[in-house]
């Protein structure tokens, strides 16, 4: 029998969440803040959608727009607030001004998860060296996850990469579930579940309204009946 594939969808609220739960979701990437391509959400909101859903929730940690860490006390601050708000598992990624990982601020900030799982983000598409970076957090505790389009300019840029990379799987530095999201259409799947690809994430695509409209439960169910039940 073949591994059912993930199915992540951004939550913004709890009604987001009842929705792609709803959907047919397996997991959700709690933000707020879309303007800024997400940031952390409130501790309320984490503790909210905790009680109100039971699928696995992984919360950002990103306090601006870019993918420069910025105030590393803040975060590691921003993740132990999460964490005593019922958060599990986490999203962040941070790149120093040359493109490079940011190792110090990473190190700080998973540091404070003591262990929890967690996703390196879109950053990854905007580094300098994206096999020089996975190379360096290859035994990253905690680490089991890049969300990834391939590209800075999403999936349809960067389909060559991600088929690449799942290529790969299994080596130094790409023992990782890819997660491919940013760009992401349906018509992209076959190909990508072809590769052996088996982790996606919606944002947009789970809003027929827009990202000022909440997410529908019949958009996500179209997504996990084309991934597969």
């Amino acid at each position: 029998m073949s591994k059912r594939a993930v199915l992540e969808v951004i939550a913004l609220d709890v009604e987001d969440a009842v929705a792609a739960q709803a959907g047919g979701a397996d997991r959700l990437e709690l933000v707020t803040d879309m303007a800024a391509d997400g940031l952390t959400p409130a501790a309320a909101t984490v503790a909210g959608i905790r009680a109100a859903v039971d699928l696995p929730v992984r919360v950002m940690l990103r306090l601006a727009d870019g993918f420069a860490a910025g105030d590393v006390p803040r975060l590691v601050a921003a993740a132990g607030a999460m964490r005593e708000a019922g958060a599990e598992e986490f999203v962040l990624g941070f790149l120093d001004a040359d493109g490079d990982v940011d190792l110090g601020a990473v190190e700080r900030v998973a540091g404070a998860l003591e262990g929890c799982r967690w996703t390196f983000h879109r950053a990854v598409d905007r580094a300098a060296d994206r096999g020089a970076l996975r190379k360096q957090l290859a035994d990253f505790p905690g680490l089991d996850t890049y969300l990834t389009a391939g590209a800075a300019g999403g999936v349809d840029a960067g389909l060559p990469t991600l088929l690449a990379e799942a290529g790969r799987r299994g080596e130094p530095g790409y023992e990782q579930q890819l997660l491919v999201g940013g760009g992401l259409r349906l018509e992209h799947v076959p190909v990508l579940l072809e590769a052996g690809i088996d982790a996606f994430h919606i944002g947009g695509a789970a809003r027929p309204g827009g990202w000022d409209g909440p997410v529908s439960a019949g958009a996500v169910a179209e997504w996990r009946r084309v991934l597969g039940d």
